[in-house]
């Protein structure tokens, strides 16, 4: 059976309207996230949580690198990287509240919480910071508040980053290092 152009085009908007899709996004965290949302935003808790009160509560510093030195033809490769923060209780949650970004001088580039987020037992944030994104520079990093209930806690955060020069790919991370509140 053949088909008219007319009827083709009225097939596929059929289709495309059924599928109930969302509108297509640029933020590789919400196109990439299982649900196609803002996984800060998913994790986002309005409990209301006394902070001061848990036993554990540390700050982490994580570098980044938005860009790196390759040689004199091409001074600076661009990369992207992904934050990731794991929660390595079977049975509490962890709080973030604070992720915060800043660049090679030290300079506050942006904050990426409005509230603070609950990660379940066991669970993984990945947030990713696209490789067009070089406000960072070289030496960018980020700074992670977490609390838990727990003062046993040991969480999991480091930071991968990957990129490419002529036709190779590389790819490295660094791990977060606990500094002082």
């Amino acid at each position: 059976m053949r088909m008219t152009p007319t009827a083709l085009l009225i097939l596929s908007l059929v289709a495309g309207s059924l599928s109930g899709c969302k509108p297509p996004t640029n933020d590789p965290n919400v196109l990439y996230s299982e649900d196609h949302e803002n996984p800060l935003k998913q994790l986002e808790t309005d409990k209301d949580i006394e902070h001061h009160q848990f036993d554990y509560q540390q700050a982490f510093y994580v570098p980044i690198y938005s860009d790196i030195y390759v040689d004199e033809d091409n001074p600076k490769v661009l990369l992207s990287a992904t934050l990731s923060i794991r929660n390595t209780s079977l049975h509490d949650s962890l709080y973030i509240t604070k992720i915060d970004y800043y660049n090679t001088k030290g300079d506050f580039v942006r904050s990426y919480l409005d509230k603070s987020i609950e990660l379940p037992p066991m669970g993984t944030l990945n947030y990713i910071v696209e490789k067009l994104d070089d406000t960072g520079g070289s030496g960018a990093n980020f700074v992670v508040n977490i609390d838990s209930p727990n003062a046993e806690f040991t969480p999991v955060i480091e930071a991968i980053m990957i990129g490419n020069y002529s036709n190779k790919g590389f790819s490295f991370k660094t791990d977060a290092v606990p500094i002082s509140l």
